[in-house]
């Protein structure tokens, strides 16, 4: 193709859409033709790469500066070559860019074309790869509406004129090779939109690694080749995320779950996690570690929740492989990681998903859809399927490629509602003219299937606050396909019910018994997340009414009640000890706190109840299934006592759970049970190892025929005040 005076200036000012078509190698007449834009070089030469021997010497194409060709008379075939270049006295010798054919394959370009890419990763973003025998970096991108595309980085002076990519048909992909360019380079993508307006460099949306904050560029990472040691992990895990096993799950910041002060305060890093935060999470017996999100976000203060590089482990403790690092020290301990998932928006930031071609790409145009009012935030368009195709890889990419063991998806009820706050006129209804986001339901529905049809053992978590319908239920039976659902409802109101002073609570007690209307209508989890300890909602211990030693029994109270309601279990971090001041994303937890007895206490207690919820049956075998679950005493309200029994399938024995929630003790206090037999204390919240006073029933107690409750039996126990007990029948 003969270079026409349009192409030189289009090469030149940076704008050309179909730049192949004229760098590189070319016949022209008969001929090999070389041409090369390096601006500012002096003089250039294509040498064969083998023997360092001249091919050709290109002359400069007048009027368009930096820009070189050459005819090579003496070559009959398609050659080899690099470029040796001159300029300010200065010699170097590198690959030409534009002399490498496509990496992408026609499947791959059919696949994104369909919106059915699965593993989309696996093209798009920035690969260290051989390419025609050579090494160097391919960059791919999704762009339709682009008018041009390129890659900047330290390796072109950050000069969008210098690597320009290839359009890739009409799947609105672009690609380029760039031999030379490896692990740890700095780079964005510069776009020029339909009208040829240069757009702000955007990072890649498909990038592995990113600069540490504030700064804003993608960085080549290397994913393949980690030797992944937990094999046996990974065939058993299935087994032990069922409706039917123990999961006691531990949410974590890992900004803030400790510090280190001798060193600027600077947060732990993933390979420091895998050894203090797992042996950590080990000792105290929870199944489950749940990382709030770790995919590249720009504000410290949004915890991960307005993300940008939705691919890149963050790089604030460190590379992808010290992630898996993370991963690999939580399997090796038989701890489950769930990672905090969210498709449900994107910030505005400029380098960002937010009109990334020029136009609407990513997002819906219409801020009425496009736009969410309480974050912000941009909203995913899901009705198109490069979108949705885009988020499921994403999902898939943490699950296969750094061994997640479940995805929790945040904001789920925003996903559902088109009106989600929004007020009147300012939403779109649905085609049937109803509030239902159907796109948003079907990529739910879809991601859930896909994710579990693909990878074997995981777990999916929504984290839904509303009455939305079948949510943990079956896609085939018109459900969103999760496994779980957080428990949103019951949250609200024991939490409501526990900061009355109890004196108040008996006026209460419906609050507590509520949530067993609906307990068996999901697969619940009964979350006490970071969203209940910021924003002036104070800390879990603050929330407890009266004064310190109160406050103290109501907490141990409270989370024994939670550890025996039926639901799997959900604590944030520093709760677990009684942290006295909210949370603070800025510094570390109190951890000299644990110096004091009484939140030394009530770590001991959790640490406790995780290892009473795992040895015993009946407190998660029958979590999701009315049959687990029996009243006892439920209309106690005067005296603010409840009473259930817990079962397990077969002979399991059952599990009596009592809690009184006023300070008056309850001596020779009658409570009916389902069987006779000696009635063991398994664990009483007010033992003196929790920092409670020691009543309670001498070890346990054996049943009476002396009707009560509704039963034929009875045990007559002392329930000391603010207290949870658990008792277990010992047959025979």
């Amino acid at each position: 193709m003969a270079l026409t005076p349009q192409d030189a200036e289009d090469i030149v000012a940076g704008r050309h859409g179909d730049p192949f078509s004229v760098l590189g190698l070319h016949q022209v007449e008969g001929k090999w033709v070389v041409r090369a834009f390096v601006p500012g070089a002096q003089s250039i030469e294509a040498i064969d790469p083998k023997t360092g021997r001249r091919i050709t010497t290109l002359l400069p194409v007048d009027g368009a500066q930096g820009l070189f060709e050459g005819a090579a008379s003496r070559r009959k075939n398609r050659f080899a070559y690099h470029l040796s270049v001159t300029r300010d006295g200065h010699h170097w010798i590198a690959d030409d860019p534009y002399r490498f054919g496509p990496v992408m394959g026609e499947w791959d370009e059919y696949l994104i074309g369909e919106g059915t890419h699965r593993q989309l990763w696996h093209v798009l973003g920035a690969h260290v790869r051989d390419h025609e025998g050579v090494a160097g970096t391919h960059f791919s991108v999704w762009a339709p509406n682009a008018a041009r595309v390129s890659v900047v980085g330290d390796f072109n002076t950050w000069d969008g004129r210098r690597h320009l990519l290839r359009r890739r048909g009409a799947t609105g992909v672009w690609e380029t090779f760039i031999p030379g360019v490896g692990e740890g380079a700095v780079y964005k993508f510069e776009v020029l939109d339909s009208n040829h307006h240069l757009l702000p460099q955007k990072a890649d949306p498909v990038g592995f690694g990113s600069e540490h904050p504030p700064r804003t560029g993608s960085v080549v990472r290397q994913i393949n080749g980690y030797d992944w040691p937990d094999a046996g992990w990974m065939t058993k895990r299935a087994a032990k995320q069922r409706f039917d096993q123990p999961i006691s799950v531990y949410e974590v910041h890992l900004g803030s779950w400790r510090r280190v002060p001798e060193d600027g305060n600077r947060p732990l890093s993933y390979l420091e996690h895998a050894e203090q935060l797992v042996s950590y999470v080990k000792d105290l017996g929870f199944t489950h570690i749940e990382l709030m999100p770790i995919s590249e976000f720009p504000f410290d203060g949004s915890w991960g929740y307005q993300p940008v590089g939705l691919f890149a482990p963050t790089i604030r403790h460190g590379t992808p492989d010290e992630f898996r690092a993370l991963i690999s020290a939580c399997h090796a301990a038989e701890i489950g990681v769930i990672l905090d998932w969210v498709p449900g928006h994107f910030p505005e930031d400029a380098h960002g998903l937010a009109k990334f071609d020029g136009t609407a790409l990513y997002e819906h145009a219409d801020p009425k859809e496009g736009f969410h009012p309480d974050w912000n935030t941009m909203v995913f368009n899901y009705g198109r399927a490069e979108v949705s195709n885009y988020l499921i890889a994403n999902a898939l990419y943490w699950l296969q490629e750094h061994h997640v063991d479940g995805l929790r998806v945040d904001a789920v009820a925003s996903m559902l509602y088109r009106d989600y706050s929004r007020k009147e006129g300012e939403w779109i209804p649905n085609k049937d003219g109803g509030r239902e986001n159907l796109e948003a339901i079907a990529f739910l529905q879809n991601m859930n299937t896909t994710t579990n049809g693909e990878v074997e053992g995981i777990m999916t978590v929504a984290e839904e606050s509303t009455a939305f319908p079948g949510v943990s239920a079956p896609t085939d039976a018109g459900g969103l396909g999760f496994g779980f659902k957080w428990n949103m409802g019951w949250m609200n109101d024991t939490l409501s019910y526990m900061a009355e002073d109890p004196v108040h609570r008996k006026f209460h007690h419906s609050k507590m018994t509520f949530g067993l209307h609906y307990a068996f209508s999901e697969n619940f989890i009964l979350p006490l997340s970071h969203d209940e300890v910021v924003h002036g909602k104070g800390s879990m211990l603050d929330k407890m009414p009266g004064e310190d030693l109160e406050k103290f029994a109501n907490l141990r109270a409270y989370y024994g009640f939670m550890w025996g309601h039926p639901g799997k279990k959900l604590i944030f971090m520093g709760s677990e000890f009684a942290q006295r001041a909210e949370w603070n994303h800025d510094s570390s937890l109190d951890w000299h706190l644990l110096d004091v007895d009484l939140h030394r206490g009530v770590q001991t207690l959790v640490r406790d109840l995780n290892a009473l919820y795992r040895a015993h049956p009946a407190l998660h075998t029958l979590d999701a299934k009315p049959e687990g679950f029996e009243w006892i005493e439920e209309n106690s309200g005067d005296e603010s006592i409840f009473a259930w029994v817990r079962r397990g399938t077969g002979d399991t024995p059952a599990m009596l759970v009592v809690s009184n929630f006023t300070p008056v003790t309850r001596t020779e206090r009658r409570i009916g049970v389902p069987e006779q037999g000696h009635w063991v204390e398994r664990l009483n919240t007010n033992s003196e190892f929790y920092g409670g006073d020691g009543r309670g029933n001498m070890g346990g107690v054996r049943s009476e025929e002396i009707a009560a409750s509704g039963r034929a039996q009875s045990i007559r126990i002392t329930l000391p005040p603010l207290t949870t007990l658990f008792f277990e029948v010992e047959r025979g």
